[in-house]
């Protein structure tokens, strides 16, 4: 059951549109998946209830319960978990990291967000797992984003090799509690996203599977429980 942490001390960095588009393309992928929100803010919470019921399940549990949340969610046969967390919490970083099999840090490849990047490279650095900087609202320019990558780089981090252009589709998609592969599948947001999919998948030694264009056909929700 690989566990996927989310983590970035930066708000506005795209953690919830990451973690969300990661469950839901798991969910098309016939897994069974779920988000553990740890936000206060619940932010991904409020994209599973404008959803309507549909996976993935989004279960919003405080830090503290974190780990008897994710055995539940083991005992109930989730596949794959993406903990979505808070920004400026190093409690609630630390409690993720440690649970996870694999940790993505979002960031804008901005100067303000790339100085940020250093508290949440010290927070992973101890338990040292696997941790890769993506980034979210990327320029067309690709000078832009190799001169980011060799500033994460110089942190001792990883860049993922696909990154989030700024596109409407992941905003609009969101917010009508849905993600970008079901409003436009052919569309480049779709691509990519499920390209970051594939490539989370190889990390986790997950096998992948071709993204479908809806989750229409994903087998039904089962009732999950806040904790």
């Amino acid at each position: 059951m690989p566990t996927i942490a989310i983590v970035s001390q930066m708000g506005g960095s795209g953690k919830t549109a990451l973690a969300i588009h990661l469950a839901a393309a798991a969910t098309s992928a016939g897994k069974v998946s779920c988000i553990v929100d740890t936000d206060p803010q619940a932010t991904a919470a409020a994209w599973g209830d404008w959803r309507g019921g549909s996976d993935p399940e989004v279960i919003t549990t405080p830090p503290a319960r974190l780990r008897k949340t994710l055995e539940d969610a083991a005992k109930l046969g989730a596949d794959v978990i993406v903990i979505d967390t808070p920004p400026h919490a190093n409690a609630a970083a630390r409690e993720a990291v440690k649970s996870a099999d694999l940790v993505l840090i979002p960031t804008r490849p901005r100067a303000f967000d790339l100085h940020a990047i250093q508290t949440t490279a010290d927070l992973i650095a101890y338990p040292g797992k696997p941790a890769f900087v993506v980034f979210n609202a990327a320029p067309a320019r690709g000078a832009v984003l190799a001169e980011a990558s060799a500033i994460v780089e110089g942190l001792g981090l990883k860049v993922c090799p696909v990154s989030f252009a700024e596109r409407a589709a992941f905003h609009h998609s969101t917010a009508a509690g849905k993600v970008a592969s079901e409003t436009d599948p052919h569309g480049k947001a779709a691509g990519q996203a499920d390209a970051r999919w594939q490539w989370v998948c190889k990390q986790v030694g997950m096998k992948t599977h071709k993204r479908v264009s809806t989750l229409t056909n994903a087998k039904p929700r089962s009732k999950g429980k806040k904790t």
